[in-house]
Order: C-alpha cells, then sequence, then structure tokens
C-alpha cells in the first residue's frame, strides 16, 4: 500500500542546510499497522508530513497502492490518505462546532448527498453519539477531542491513515482508549497505518513492523516480537528500549 523510497527532506542550503530525512526506504503492506520510532529529531513526523504533502521532498519516491505521488497532491490524494495529529487541542478549530469539522472534508471533496447520515455515522464510528455534533471543542475533553480528529480522518473512507504521536497528549488510562479504539477500526475497515511515536509500548500495542530512525536516517527494521524480547540488532534500539521505563511490563501485562 505505501513504498517510500531513498526518501530524502533537505531545509535551507549551503552551510545551513538540514537533512530532516536522509535515505530512507520502507514498504508498508495493506491492512498493515508500521511504526516510525527514535528520539526527537530523527525524521519520523517529517516522514509523515512528506507523504501527505506537507514537507518538501528533496530525492526519493513515495507510491500509495502503486502509484506515484504528484506534487502538489491532488484532491484525490486525500481522499485516500488522512492524517491525525498530535495535539487534539491544537487540531481543531476553537471557534468551529463539531458539526462543521467533520462537514469540512466532504465539502472540499464535493461530497454532497447524505451528509448528515455521514457525520452521524462518523461520530458513532469513534464511540461519540450524534449530542455530540453541535458542541465546540472547548466543551470536550482531550480524549473527546481525539476521537472527534479520528472522525474527520475517516469520514472520506479513507485507505492509508498517518498517526503523529495520536495518544501523547492524553492521559494513559484514555491512551488505552483511544488505541483500542484505532486497533478496532484498522480490523473492520481493512486499513492501513503508519503511526510515529517515542512510546515503544504504543508502538507495540499498534504495530506488528517498525523502522528505527536516528538523526534523520536510518538504525534497523525490526518487528514488534524482537522488540519486546530484546532480541534487536542495534546497539541504539537496545538503548531505546532500556530508555523506556516499564516497557516489557507494560506489554507483557
Amino acid at each position: 500500500m505505501i513504498t517510500i523510497k531513498n526518501l530524502r527532506v533537505t531545509y535551507g542550503s549551503g552551510r545551513q542546510q538540514v537533512n530532516a530525512v536522509d535515505d530512507v526506504s520502507f514498504h508498508v503492506a495493506a491492512g498493515e499497522a508500521f511504526g516510525l520510532v527514535g528520539e526527537s529529531g530523527s525524521g519520523k513526523s517529517t516522514i509523515l508530513r512528506a507523504i501527505c504533502g506537507l514537507a518538501p521532498i528533496s530525492a526519493g519516491s513515495i507510491a500509495i497502492n502503486g502509484e506515484p505521488v504528484r506534487d502538489p497532491r491532488p484532491k484525490s490524494f486525500y481522499r485516500k490518505v488522512q492524517m491525525v495529529f498530535q495535539d487534539p487541542y491544537g487540531s481543531l478549530h476553537p471557534r468551529h462546532t463539531v458539526d462543521r469539522v467533520l462537514s469540512e472534508p466532504l465539502a472540499i471533496q464535493g461530497v454532497t448527498d447524505d451528509v448528515d447520515g455521514r457525520v452521524t455515522r462518523a461520530l458513532l464510528e469513534v464511540g461519540l453519539t450524534p449530542a455530540f455534533r453541535f458542541r465546540y471543542p472547548h466543551q470536550l475533553s482531550g480524549g473527546q477531542r481525539q476521537r472527534i480528529a479520528i472522525a474527520r480522518a475517516l469520514i472520506l473512507k479513507p485507505k492509508v491513515l498517518l498517526l503523529d504521536e495520536p495518544t501523547s497528549a492524553l492521559d494513559a488510562s484514555v491512551q488505552a482508549e483511544i488505541l483500542n479504539l484505532l486497533d478496532d477500526i484498522r480490523a473492520a475497515a481493512g486499513l492501513t497505518y503508519i503511526l510515529v511515536s517515542h512510546n515503544l509500548a504504543v508502538v507495540a500495542h499498534l504495530c506488528t513492523r517498525l523502522l528505527v530512525l536516528r538523526e534523520a536516517r536510518m538504525v534497523e527494521e525490526t518487528d514488534v516480537p524482537a522488540l519486546i524480547s530484546g532480541t534487536v540488532a542495534s546497539a541504539y534500539t537496545k538503548a531505546l528500549i532500556d530508555a523506556s521505563e516499564g516497557f516489557r511490563s507494560t506489554t507483557e501485562g
């Protein structure tokens, strides 16, 4: 479903040039949840932004379902690929009702049939009732805001969700609810996920394979069983595991 080859994202030029992503390649099968992990500044979120057209691609290629993506992205691209951002407090317009938040993607794509029904079904899909339609973001909890952000991404029935630290701004108990919701949605709709997270327990909960990044470059590609058992190849990945307090006990529990 997703193929990234030799991706490079560069900002600035000359002495001020910074490689935010440097020669990264991986693929994600249809229906798979794939993780990107690494410390801050390793290029994880930049890869997601490059896929959806929010970061400039200096070299390499991106293909979705075998089709190379074009720059700028056509409107039809966003029917297939949607993104859920890290901060549910910043990703929703404070003066727009939930109804307007969910209706806007439909309007942009020219979808005019059964808008009310689509909005209601999107809310139900993320575990919220139609009573939330005319509330404002300040009337919602953090977990409810993130559910609305997920509903907004799902309302166009995409094939791919790009998840940029979708639970890091939430309390631990709410994190588990959102992760379980995302897992259930992927299984029911056959969606393909790329999940960015610094939390190895979150990645182990949702993903099957992952790519470890450091300073914009690939360190190793591995799978969740190796992550849990600690049988990874790279010393850097082992250090990430050691630095993730309670990782093994969380995943085993």
